[in-house]
């Protein structure tokens, strides 16, 4: 789709590459301290997440498959959408789906509607791509604060799971959207 410009904000939308690894990684890390300043630990530790090798290797893949997205203010990465295949610990849908992997937004910007635009872009891929279903998976724990922000943006929450991790269940959700 190229590059997306929306008149009402100052955010570009530009397809993502290798060489953007290390932002997309730097907003995962504002994300988890931003999450952990707020004891919320539940959703992705309290570690830095570019330590993790598999995470990673995880983006570069979504880059590899053109499936990265990314909101810029300037030369400035504020925003990462991936698109792709869904998890192993979520099932398949019986129609064309595009499946959103990946949505972090730089948390010194907040409030200023980052993800919804990602959201908005999504929808748009998906209806390119000509999937009439868009979906995404979530923390679910805590208090579902994670599950009430994609209802708010137009999903409907379906498939609840839980992923082990060590002696722990990590909480999740499916949600989806279907598109017109």
């Amino acid at each position: 789709m190229g590059k997306v410009t929306d008149g009402t904000e100052w955010t570009d939308v530009r397809r993502g590459g290798a060489d953007d690894v290390p932002a997309v990684m730097a907003l995962l890390d504002g994300a988890v301290q931003w999450l952990t300043a707020r004891g919320r630990h539940g959703q992705w530790g309290t570690e830095p997440l570019s330590g993790s090798r598999r995470l990673t290797t995880l983006i570069s893949e979504i880059a590899a498959d053109g499936g990265l997205h990314l909101a810029v203010r300037g030369d400035t990465v504020v925003g990462a959408l991936g698109v792709g295949q869904p998890p192993a610990y979520v099932g398949p849908a019986p129609e064309h789906e595009l499946y959103v992997v990946l949505l972090v937004t730089d948390r010194r910007h907040p409030g200023e509607g980052l993800g919804r635009r990602l959201l908005s872009y999504a929808r748009r891929l998906a209806v390119a791509s000509g999937a009439g279903l868009l979906r995404v998976d979530c923390y679910a724990g805590d208090d579902r604060a994670l599950v009430r922000y994609y209802e708010s943006q137009g999903f409907t929450a379906t498939q609840a799971f839980t992923v082990p991790q060590g002696e722990k269940q990590w909480p999740g959700q499916v949600l989806e959207q279907r598109l017109g």
